[in-house]
């Protein structure tokens, strides 16, 4: 019996075939497409393939029945993808040759460069400081072995003939050296907040040489540099210069130059303390060089030393059970503070050297 109008027959792949001959009931004309015309239905595959048909409308349909055993899959036309070789190992560098034709590592190394620096070989032998060494090189002010120089960092024999242009001769006669009387409460180096820099002492009102040395000027302040440390709380003869040649006689580390003070102490000394204070003592894990230190009083010592560490003389009593009260430099090398007034300074005159 043909179905009623309002009823859709069942699709023919859900449905067994009854008979070889029969055909599957058709669908209403009425029923519209159900899927776009871009993209045709897949034909419904045989019960052989093993995989029901898709429906048009992209709902799925229960199959029929079990598959054959016999039937395999449905195959599909997609494209072979090829494997992708792997990316080749990078290179590795050659392992050094071992054995006797291996090279040691420091044939390709540079050499050392031979001689000395120019200007150290002029600081060594007191021509002058480095950094004027470097200022007199550029200037062309410098000859080795009778060979103008003007290229900084040169190598030299450290035996070879060093002269000065005229022009650097005049240039360091020209530079000052001033002898002050620093008085209590001015630091000797780089100012402190509060205290004032013993360099800010030199003036024309100060001078105490005036009638007999040559006048201030200004200009001898550039560069003007304290050659030594003298403590805020200390008194004395205090070196400051514009010669790089006495900075390094007085400060160098291979000075010698030998500087007196006299010391007012308090306290009692312990009963080998003048032996230590003479040699035996250490400040911050060093051994101290010999000094020379006597009593010239019952509350006053004199002390002669070739190093000057921060606040040594201090530490020293310190050490030995006393404590200073008042400490004053009255000589460095050959030169005396004097009847030089406090507060007061004068030139280094050319009859004198340290």
């Amino acid at each position: 019996m043909a179905p009623d109008a309002g009823e859709q027959a069942p699709e023919a792949a859900a449905r067994p075939v009854a008979k070889a001959d029969q055909k599957p009931a058709t669908k209403p004309a009425t029923k519209p497409a159900t899927k776009p015309a871009t993209r045709p239905a897949r034909p419904a595959q045989s019960a052989d393939a093993g995989r029901p048909a898709r429906p048009a409308s992209g709902a799925r349909s229960k199959p029929s029945g079990p598959a054959p055993s016999g039937a395999g899959r449905a195959s599909r036309t997609e494209p072979v993808r090829q494997a992708r070789k792997p990316a080749p190992a990078p290179a590795q560098a050659p392992r050094p040759v071992q054995g006797a034709h291996a090279r040691p590592a420091s044939d390709g190394a540079a050499p050392a460069p031979e001689g000395v620096r120019l200007s150290k070989v002029m600081a060594e032998r007191g021509i002058c400081s480095r950094r004027e060494a470097d200022e007199f090189i550029e200037r062309g002010w410098v000859f080795v072995d009778g060979k103008r120089v003007s290229e900084l960092g040169i190598r030299i024999d450290p035996d070879a003939r060093i002269d000065l242009a005229p022009e650097a001769t005049r240039t360091q006669r020209q530079r000052v050296t001033i002898l002050l009387h620093k008085p209590v409460g001015y630091v000797s180096g780089q100012p402190e907040p509060g205290y004032a820099p013993a360099v800010s002492l030199i003036g024309a009102d100060n001078q105490f040489d005036r009638d007999t040395a040559q006048r201030f000027h200004p200009s001898q302040l550039k560069n003007l540099a304290p050659a030594g440390r003298l403590d805020i709380d200390s008194t004395g003869l205090l070196v400051l210069t514009q010669d790089g040649r006495v900075a390094r006689q007085l400060i160098g580390d291979d000075s010698k130059v030998e500087k007196e003070y006299l010391v007012r102490v308090e306290g009692a000394l312990q009963p080998d303390g003048l032996a230590l204070l003479n040699h035996g003592l250490e400040l911050d894990g060093v051994t101290l060089r010999p000094a020379k230190v006597e009593w010239i009083n019952d509350d006053q010592l004199r002390f002669q030393l070739r190093e000057g560490r921060k606040r040594q003389i201090r530490r020293m009593c310190e050490l030995v059970g006393l404590k200073v009260v008042g400490l004053k430099r009255v000589r460095i090398g050959k030169v005396k503070l004097g009847d030089l007034p406090l507060g007061q300074w004068r030139y280094l005159r050319e009859d004198e050297s340290f």
